[in-house]
């Protein structure tokens, strides 16, 4: 049975004004607030301290943008491409990335909290160092994705794929993988400890101890 946590949800005014991404740059700092960005394409801009706050993205594609410690609040991402994109070192709250291509997105050493992945392809995400609060992963493809020295509090996987991603360094005590799919994990049996996982993969991890598992 999938399990759940409660997390904020963006907070987004009822009505929102339609904006450039352009527009970021009349500001003294780099800031957009409370606009809809829609059906556009973002390239070949690097922003460091960008402030986004309630901002909702539409059927953006980011190409070749870096937006090192990027300021997130109030933000939704829906049907966007951020691939390659890189959020390093961002604070990064109350977010939804809905329906979103993200592959090789990187959010190294970042804060994520109530922070939501719903039916996006993650695949090759970096989120080395990165601490995670309050964050939903929901049908989401992370394959090869690294998790390499994380903090996780109250993070949930429900039906996402986790083949070939790296958990190296990082406790996956409290941490629900039950209803995930994966031939392969990078995984220490002390990260394991205290890990919910189903019987089937329970058996898998039995062969990393050197047991036979035998039906009666």
């Amino acid at each position: 049975m999938a399990k759940s946590i409660k997390i904020e949800s963006p907070k987004l005014p009822v009505t929102l004004t339609q904006a450039n991404f352009q527009d970021v740059f009349y500001e003294e700092e780099p800031f957009l607030s409370e606009c809809v960005i829609a059906n556009t394409v973002i390239a070949n801009e690097s922003i460091e301290r960008l402030i986004l706050s309630k901002v909702h993205f539409k059927n953006v594609r980011f190409i070749g943008v870096t937006f090192r410690k990027i300021d997130l609040t109030d933000v939704v991402f829906e049907n966007c491409d951020l691939s390659n994109a890189s959020f390093c070192e961002g604070l990064i709250h109350r977010v939804k990335f809905d329906n979103c291509k993200l592959l090789g997105l990187n959010f190294a050493e970042a804060n994520l909290g109530n922070v939501s992945f719903d039916k996006c392809i993650a695949n090759l995400c970096d989120f080395s160092e990165t601490r995670l609060k309050q964050v939903v992963f929901q049908e989401t493809s992370l394959q090869s994705a690294n998790y390499f020295e994380c903090q996780f509090n109250k993070v949930i996987f429900n039906h996402c794929n986790l083949n070939e991603v790296d958990f190296s360094q990082t406790s996956l005590k409290g941490v629900n993988i039950s209803t995930c799919r994966f031939e392969r994990l990078l995984v220490t049996l002390e990260s394991l400890k205290g890990c919910e996982v189903s019987s089937a993969q329970a058996v898998g991890f039995a062969s990393l101890l050197g047991l036979k598992v035998i039906e009666n």
